[in-house]
């Protein structure tokens, strides 16, 4: 058995190795097509699947049931069939296989959300919740504050240096896959910036040539993962029920933008959009909103 998972793991370090090279994936899709490809070698060595070849169209019906009966949503099972096409198809062009048997089963329809979205209120309780007159607390409302008030990504937060803040005109510099974009900031952004890298910041820090606007207790660049728990914490501290990711900050800013009037070409550009479609999503929200408060206010609705 541990040599088939060698064998099959071998195989998915290749194809990660193959994203990496050739198609330059980013660390965060590497990460994920990892845990979804091996999920299908636990599955496959379970189920005594010795070798690329015995991978047939009965196999993958199988997982997709396999990962039903673990409790996976329908979206997450499909994500994992579409990293597992993309596996198949990797090996199908190396000559490891002659199919690719996952093109036959086809993804189950689920139904589409709209983005979680924070009312004014939560977002105004979760932004009080750090505690200044701490170290930490400094750092984490200007966190919290630059997320909500730029709709940048997470990563692209704990991406920033201390020079991508503009204090002059009040603007901050995201770069990313090979563009800049520049995005306003509000006075109680700057101010909560500015008491961090004031107060806080330079406690921080081990040394004075960390570049980072954002560091952890070590004193070392900030990571997804610490953010994460920084953020959840503070929402289960607003008595906040919903599923809030830092990706919730994001659309959150985008809806309260368009909420109030903004145009979507400009919330497109903030947010760094290639494509209008991704933007529009939030529109949906803002008609979905219109619906809910017509049926619950009108007469006779």
């Amino acid at each position: 058995m541990s040599e088939v998972k060698s064998v099959l793991g071998g195989e998915v370090t290749a194809y990660l190795d193959f994203l990496k090279q050739n198609k330059n994936s980013s660390e965060n899709t590497l990460q994920a097509y990892n845990r979804d490809l091996l999920k299908f070698v636990d599955f496959a060595v379970d189920n005594e699947i010795d070798s690329c070849e015995e991978i047939d169209v009965d196999a993958v019906r199988q997982y997709k049931d396999y990962l039903g009966v673990k409790g996976l949503t329908v979206a997450s099972i499909n994500r994992s069939l579409s990293a597992l096409r993309s596996f198949l198809q990797y090996l199908l062009t190396e000559n490891k296989i002659d199919s690719n048997p996952a093109k036959e089963v086809h993804n189950d329809k689920s139904e589409k959300k709209g983005p979680q979205v924070l009312t004014g209120g939560e977002i105004e309780l979760l932004l009080s919740q750090p505690d200044t007159k701490e170290i930490k607390g400094l750092r984490d409302k200007a966190m919290l504050e630059l997320i909500y008030a730029t709709g940048i990504k997470v990563t692209e937060l704990i991406s920033l240096d201390v020079d991508d803040i503009n204090f002059s005109i009040q603007f901050l510099k995201v770069a990313g896959q090979g563009k800049e974009r520049f995005i306003p900031l509000y006075k109680l952004a700057v101010k909560a910036i500015q008491d961090y890298i004031e107060k806080s910041r330079r406690l921080l820090i081990t040394s004075s040539d960390e570049k980072a606007l954002f560091v952890n207790i070590s004193g070392e660049r900030m990571t997804r993962q610490g953010f994460w728990k920084i953020l959840k914490s503070y929402a289960a501290g607003a008595g906040i029920k919903k599923d809030i990711t830092p990706h919730t900050l994001r659309h959150s800013f985008a809806a309260h933008l368009l909420e109030n009037g903004a145009d979507i070409r400009e919330i497109q550009e903030i947010l760094g959009h290639s494509d209008i479609s991704s933007t529009q999503r939030y529109a949906q929200f803002l008609k979905e909103k219109i619906k809910t408060s017509y049926i619950r206010f009108h007469p006779r609705a």
